[in-house]
């Protein structure tokens, strides 16, 4: 249990700190219907606040805005899943240093245990690849994968388009999360066109998790930089978790055919210019803002250029300073067609 302290909790009723009171979901649909309400209001649900459903109103210190409930929940269960993605690539790291000490068994058991262990280590390129693939035609009611960056070969989108096809056809559900990048790539676009839509959903989004694959109950993640050991996941807690955080991160993402949000209305920024604005305020280097953005350093200093140049900034300090004080990385509500990055 959560115990609320402080003047702003005097009159709020004590509960778990992942719960809403009764108030707070009054407040909250109040703030949806009337597009906020006054700060002074939270006094009586500051769990709203710790749940961040509610943030400051840029224009009036003296009001809350209410945030996409999809939008919050996306955002407190980021760090839950890296933190999963981390447990899981620990697990491989004792699994190959313990697993050669394993003493040869004297004897089966009496009663042998023929069940698959929930993790299994896959190692080299190859044997993932006919492993997934392999998932891939057995799969019977979705398949769901995540991927990082923007650079995916054309021969292997291909092969992938080909793999992708059998199941389509048999009326599996397929899902692609891409970052926002990766709609400026040839290869991926000529993957979409020959592919049927029927049954085909792809989404991009700013920042992505590392790969991930999901078949029905199996679930695939890279182990390495290299991506050449991988964890072969059937634990159904596990699965079960995985496919919610894909869930999570799938709300929040663009469809494919939609144009991205640009930083504010007649603001001459693309939609990636905007998230590497909100990156370099957040204080991150330019290495940091290309990998997380899924682009090359060369093209993320480009866009920093273009940045410079809207805003005026003379140097990479006035540039920050700039920033800091406009409006530009706070959340927009405008589109425009997203245009591709030079």
């Amino acid at each position: 249990m959560t115990v609320e302290t402080g003047p702003a909790a005097s009159s709020h009723t004590t509960h778990p700190a992942e719960e809403l009171c009764e108030p707070a979901v009054q407040l909250y649909a109040t703030a949806v219907r009337e597009g906020g309400i006054p700060r002074t209001e939270l006094a009586h649900a500051p769990c709203l606040l710790r749940l961040a459903l509610l943030h400051p109103d840029p224009h009036d210190d003296g009001r809350l805005l209410p945030v996409p409930a999809t939008t919050a929940l996306t955002k407190l269960l980021s760090p839950l899943a890296h933190d999963v993605f981390e447990r899981l690539a620990s697990s491989t790291a004792l699994i190959n240093a313990l697993g050669s000490l394993e003493p040869p068994a004297a004897a089966p058991p009496a009663v042998a245990d023929t069940s698959e262990p929930g993790i299994t280590v896959v190692s080299g390129k190859p044997a993932i690849q006919s492993s997934i693939e392999e998932a891939g035609r057995r799969a019977k009611e979705h398949i769901l994968t995540l991927h990082p960056g923007s650079k995916r070969p054309a021969e292997l989108l291909e092969r992938a388009r080909k793999n992708a096809l059998p199941p389509l056809q048999r009326g599996v559900s397929v899902r692609h999360l891409y970052q926002h990048s990766a709609r400026y790539s040839p290869a991926l676009n000529h993957y979409v066109d020959r592919l049927p839509y029927e049954g085909l959903q792809i989404r991009t989004m700013e920042q992505s998790a590392e790969r991930l694959f999901i078949f029905d109950r199996i679930a695939y993640i890279p182990t390495s930089p290299q991506r050449d050991v991988a964890l072969r996941i059937t634990h159904p807690a596990l699965v079960r978790y995985l496919i919610h955080v894909y869930d999570v991160l799938w709300a929040g993402a663009t469809p494919f055919g939609e144009p991205l949000r640009t930083a504010l209305p007649g603001t001459p920024l693309t939609a990636v210019q905007h998230s590497i604005a909100r990156l370099l305020a957040e204080g991150h280097v330019d290495e940091v803002v290309a990998r997380k953005m899924g682009i090359s350093v060369r093209t993320c200093r480009s866009h920093i250029a273009k940045l410079m140049q809207t805003l005026g900034a003379t140097s990479r300090t006035h540039l920050g300073t700039l920033l800091a004080r406009s409006d530009i990385t706070s959340t927009s509500t405008s589109t425009s067609p997203h245009e591709p990055p030079t």
